[in-house]
């Protein structure tokens, strides 16, 4: 064999060698799914919390087989580009607002009705009386609903002491979905929809005077910062929903939907734990912080118990027969 010949043949035999060595190495990797999944929040909010929680679950439980990537803070997708995000295949999975869909279909403003589904079991019961409606809503648009958790109830935050919603009138007023948007409008303020992690900048460049939001959010965006006065209204309980691409989701072995199956079930009964459970410490943390943390004035009461019946009645003009049995299950 030429000189040639011989190092041509060795050259050969180690790059089939380096080849074998690579597939070997890269094995477990072809092994393993690779997901992304953004959410709105930042790691301090529970909801983050319960989100990176599941995605060990999920990891724990598919044998790694399914690692999932969580990028929080709005740091991949923001919150009104989610549903697309996920839809489009962008990103497997993301977590969002339910009820920022709601002008897409009034279905999924279910949970944000003042004075209709005001504690945490009212809640619960009225989700249960949704579900089946909005996992038929998300997979028409290819989207699969794997769970859903509850904020704490909402509260009216303000840089001054109002005695009742109408002092509020021709403030700048935070909106989050339609739901709270046609609140400001009923209060006399004006609407402004900013996003979680830009509320405190919000309020300290004049955007925002007053807001309505949970005590989870305050805490986050350090409310006591930029804000006074913490009126416990408790008018709804929103909910969020972790959403996943449906196509790629069934292209998942059977294993590994069961794995994302059984770690959403573990996550939603544990994040509405959580939420309960946390919504007096956030309520404390904000007292602690200087934040006069006060119960509804009779007028707020009464305010908010008109401007829930006029916004329960739009909804269920809007949402029609699908609504109307919505409605009548929760009130059975």
């Amino acid at each position: 064999m030429t000189m040639f010949k011989t190092t041509r043949f060795r050259t050969f035999a180690l790059a089939a060698t380096l080849a074998t060595a690579s597939l070997a190495a890269a094995g477990p990797a072809l092994a393993q799914t690779k997901w992304d999944m953004p959410t709105p929040y930042s790691d301090g909010t529970f909801q983050t919390v319960n989100v990176r929680q599941f995605v060990a679950d999920v990891k724990a439980a598919s044998g790694g087989k399914l690692d999932i990537t969580v990028h929080s803070n709005a740091s991949l997708v923001k919150m009104p580009e989610m549903r697309r995000a996920v839809a489009t295949g962008q990103v497997q999975l993301g977590e969002l607002l339910i009820s920022v869909l709601s002008n897409e279909d009034p279905m999924f403003g279910f949970d944000s009705i003042p004075g209709l589904a005001t504690s945490y079991a009212d809640a619960r019961k009225m989700y249960g009386a949704a579900r089946a409606q909005l996992e038929a809503r998300l997979d028409k648009a290819g989207l699969v609903m794997l769970y859903s958790v509850a904020w704490p109830p909402q509260a009216i935050y303000t840089k001054k002491p109002i005695n009742a919603l109408a002092d509020l009138k021709g403030s700048k007023f935070r909106s989050f979905n339609p739901a709270t948007a046609r609140f400001a409008e009923l209060i006399g303020a004006s609407a402004t929809t900013i996003q979680v992690p830009e509320i405190a900048q919000a309020f300290r460049t004049g955007v925002l005077d007053a807001m309505i939001t949970s005590g989870a959010t305050g805490v986050d965006s350090q409310a006591w910062d930029y804000l006074t006065h913490y009126y416990d209204v408790q008018a709804f309980l929103p909910q969020n929903v972790v959403i996943a691409n449906k196509a790629i989701f069934t292209a998942l072995p059977a294993d590994q939907q069961a794995a994302l199956r059984a770690a959403a079930a573990r996550a939603e009964e544990r994040g509405w734990k959580m939420s309960e459970e946390l919504n007096e410490t956030y309520k404390k943390t904000l007292a602690e912080k200087g934040i006069k943390v006060l119960p509804p004035t009779d007028a707020m009461k009464a305010e908010l118990k008109k401007i829930g019946e006029t916004m329960a009645a739009e909804w269920a003009a809007k949402a029609g027969a699908d609504g109307a049995a919505v409605l009548a299950a929760f009130r059975k």
